[in-house]
């Protein structure tokens, strides 16, 4: 009788754990690179994110093939000499909601987020340290962040000849509308 009631109770509770988990297939994800003799924007509508609001894991992915650009050459020019997106198809982050006590995921209101993970771009992973806003609303959940990635720490090689062209930092920003699973 004892077991009834557990296996009863775990049942019960299952749909308050699943509930706590949301996710994206079209995160916005734009990337920004402001040198002195041009700016280049590319913007990807299809990142994929999960997040555990229980423990406050978060994984994102982003195709690097589906950022698209103003022009077609700066396409070409960024997935095939510079992200090699044939061989690093993607960028992906993992990591942890440092401070997911303090968002009530339930409760209408705009949370500030400390994140911290790994970032896997060009075949590199490095740490990531950034914050993040949350905001929910009549049970909408949505999230954005912004940080700068340094292009040299990721491998990634910027010919002379262009150098002046593209920046040694490029800003990154990331908006979601996050829905249950």
């Amino acid at each position: 009788m004892k077991w009834m009631f557990v296996i009863f109770n775990l049942i019960l509770l299952m749909p308050i754990v699943s509930a706590q988990k949301f996710y994206s297939k079209t995160a916005k994800v734009i990337f920004i690179s402001e040198a002195p003799i041009e700016k280049i924007e590319g913007i990807n509508n299809s990142g994929y994110v999960i997040l555990d609001a229980g423990s406050g894991a978060v994984e994102m992915s982003v195709l690097i093939k589906g950022f698209k650009f103003q022009k077609a050459l700066m396409q070409d020019h960024f997935n095939e000499n510079y992200m090699e997106s044939s061989k690093f198809p993607k960028g992906i982050f993992k990591g942890n909601i440092t401070n997911v006590s303090e968002i009530n995921f339930s409760k209408d209101g705009e949370y500030a987020a400390t994140m911290k993970g790994n970032l896997t771009l060009h075949g590199v992973t490095k740490p990531l340290s950034t914050s993040a806003k949350i905001s929910v609303t009549g049970g909408a959940i949505s999230a954005r962040s912004t940080f700068d990635i340094i292009i040299a720490d990721f491998d990634i090689d910027v010919p002379k000849v262009v150098r002046e062209n593209i920046a040694k930092t490029v800003k990154v920003s990331v908006q979601t509308d996050l829905q249950r699973m």
